[in-house]
């Protein structure tokens, strides 16, 4: 039987696209995160704006592509951030030409520290990989029903350990316990929130690629006999 036009041994476009845009919300979100900002009263960094939407995206390819699919999306994301790491590091140590201006700042933004590189990525393949599992079993025992409820039930599991796992491993000896404690309920409560807010848009967007791709939400594909 021949390949449906739209996919390549393997993968669809789909898939490939949806990929690419939770690498790019991944990448983006570590830039970003350097500013700090303030929404509602609370100090937050800025990338509170799109690191959530990688957990919507990887509830959706958990929820079409099977937890395979998603667990290879989130191992990916991971080489391209350190990839992009490795990448800012070398440009901020790279001598700067001598009527160029821009080091200091150019540091400041790309030049993460050790500490906060290693609790990021740590926090991220934690947090991704639970969420992903955490939606898998639920689809399991839920027979496929309440999406809404497997996908912000795994995100509350999923970005509590990443919350947790992040500011434990950067600031742990740094802020007092009880700051932490209060930083690291914070950020859950908000990126959680993201997720329940988006679940209309989750609903759409799993939908149409259920359509489009013909699969079951195993990675089986219902056109292949």
């Amino acid at each position: 039987m021949t390949e449906p036009q739209n996919r390549i041994p393997g993968h669809s476009s789909w898939f490939l696209l949806i990929v690419a845009l939770f690498v790019t919300c991944l990448i983006v979100s570590n830039v970003i995160a350097v500013k700090l900002v303030v929404l509602g009263g609370l100090v937050l960094p800025a990338a509170v704006v799109i690191f959530p939407v990688s957990y919507i995206i990887g509830d959706i390819l958990t929820e079409v592509y099977g937890f395979a699919r998603a667990r290879q999306a989130i191992w990916i994301g991971f080489l391209c951030n350190v990839l992009a790491v490795a990448a800012f590091a070398l440009a901020v140590t790279m001598p700067a030409a001598s009527f160029w201006q821009g080091q200091d700042a150019f540091a400041q933004i790309l030049g993460a520290a050790p500490r906060l590189l290693a609790a990021s990525f740590a926090a991220y393949l934690a947090g991704e990989l639970l969420n992903a599992w955490v939606l898998a079993r639920l689809k399991a025992m839920t027979a496929g029903r309440w999406l809404w409820m497997r996908t912000i039930g795994s995100t509350l599991v999923g970005q509590l350990l990443d919350s947790a796992v992040f500011m434990t491993i950067a600031f742990a000896g740094i802020i007092p316990g009880d700051a932490l404690l209060a930083a690291v309920v914070t950020q859950w409560l908000v990126k959680s929130g993201f997720e329940a807010l988006a679940t209309p848009l989750t609903y759409a967007v799993v939908g149409f690629l259920k359509r489009a791709e013909g699969l079951d939400g195993q990675g089986r594909d219902l056109r292949v006999a």
